[in-house]
């Protein structure tokens, strides 16, 4: 695994999405982490929300196709998509090289933004690495 750090700012799923508070608190970035596209392998494809969608924390929300296999995307939170990463259409290996900076995925309007102090730190979601690895 590289070792990157985990950016203590943003917060992270069981399911290796990230999270981070933008200017507008009720507005989040999502992407996926290090250890995701790490997983995944060089990253082919990505099939992100809508504009205007609604996502439901833990429920797929997109996939994202890499040279090994196709894997649901999972929404880390609940709210309606307000924007998407439309560079990924024509890179989507930015999600390999850059996973937490350019190769963020989508913006949502938080139903509730409670969800997110429930999200794991950078230091537990490390720990679930660890035990993942092991």
């Amino acid at each position: 695994m590289a070792n990157l750090d985990y950016p203590v700012t943003l917060r992270y799923s069981r399911d290796h999405e990230w999270v981070e508070t933008t200017d507008n608190s009720a507005v989040v970035r999502v992407g996926i982490t290090d250890f995701a596209q790490e997983q995944l392998g060089d990253v082919v494809y990505v099939d992100l929300p809508d504009v205007g969608d609604k996502t439901t924390a833990g429920e797929s929300c997109g996939e994202v196709e890499s040279t090994k296999s196709v894997s649901d995307l999972i929404a880390p939170v609940s709210g309606s998509v307000t924007e998407v990463n439309e560079g990924l259409d024509d890179a989507p290996e930015t999600v390999n090289s850059s996973p937490f900076q350019d190769g963020w995925m989508y913006l949502v309007e938080l139903s509730d933004p409670e969800q997110v102090d429930a999200l794991l730190d950078s230091e537990q979601y490390q720990e679930l690495i660890k035990s993942e690895e092991a």
